[in-house]
């Protein structure tokens, strides 16, 4: 996967940076396993708006994706590898020996002809999926279940990956993507190798009508609006606008919002990295 970046014909095109798409082999989804997808306009069932800045973009089709990886010890071939508008990585159509159809996210590497498995069998090859128990210790990772039979919550961005560290009893330590170190049933499953698309990080939209096509309108800072608007709003010429506050007054920009108590801090061994 490589980038492309183009002369400044126009002034959309100076600064614009998107991806080659070379690794796409199909521009058709699979429509057996494609939805029509509504939007709201973040407007609520009384047409008021609750959420701001969204509105507009293209029309979209939601691609029905795999996250469970359940179909155990029965061989499948990818057939495609295609382009989804719903997430930032590349998804690939597998076709199940006996005759489902089923969409994965695709890793690095995986190549149409590939032959993949799930299961506790499975060997620990890219895009194979396996039990945290069965993968080497090492081994670099991504859609991670926290429940097993739950499906993949964990790690499903372009280019993220985690890493299998140690195991203890029935507990596997992973270390994430944030830097955040933490403990999850080894019976939990994971899927070997990076997410594909990974120099998704690098794209840079180059104008502003790439972010109304993706349905996101103008947004417009608190610092800018009256008091009445903003708890940042107001003041005599550009004022500064005070500790940074959300429109609700809570505190933002580094304020921790994690519940204290939260049933789960037990499994995090180390807090992620404060960028």
């Amino acid at each position: 996967m490589a980038v492309r970046k183009f002369n400044p014909t126009t002034p959309g095109q100076r600064h614009k940076i998107i991806g080659t798409f070379e690794t796409i082999t199909e521009s058709v989804p699979e429509k057996s396993l494609v939805f029509g997808k509504t939007k709201s306009g973040g407007r609520n069932n009384t047409g008021k708006m609750t959420m701001r800045y969204i509105g507009g973009g293209h029309k979209r089709k939601f691609r029905v994706i795999d996250f469970k990886r359940e179909k155990e010890g029965i061989p499948a071939t990818v057939k495609t590898i295609e382009y989804d508008p719903n997430r930032s990585a590349r998804i690939a159509l597998l076709f199940y020996a006996d005759g489902e159809k089923r969409y994965i996210l695709a890793p690095n590497g995986l190549e149409v002809g590939q032959t993949l498995l799930s299961g506790e069998k499975a060997a620990p090859e890219v895009g194979n999926t396996l039990p945290l128990q069965n993968i080497p210790l090492g081994t670099v990772i991504h859609n991670i279940e926290l429940i097993p039979g739950q499906g993949a919550l964990l790690v499903r961005s372009a280019g993220t990956f985690a890493q299998l560290t140690s195991r203890e009893g029935k507990y596997a330590t992973v270390k994430l993507p944030s830097g955040e170190t933490r403990m999850i049933l080894c019976a939990c499953k994971a899927t070997v190798g990076v997410v594909g698309n990974s120099d998704h990080a690098l794209e840079q939209s180059g104008k502003a009508g790439r972010s109304r096509w993706l349905g996101r309108r103008p947004r417009n800072r608190g610092v800018v609006m009256n008091p009445v608007d903003h708890p940042m709003g107001g003041g005599e010429g550009r004022a500064s606008g005070g500790h940074p506050r959300s429109r609700k007054g809570l505190l933002a920009k580094g304020y921790k919002t994690r519940t204290p108590k939260k049933a789960s801090n037990k499994y995090i061994i180390e807090r992620k990295k404060n960028k």
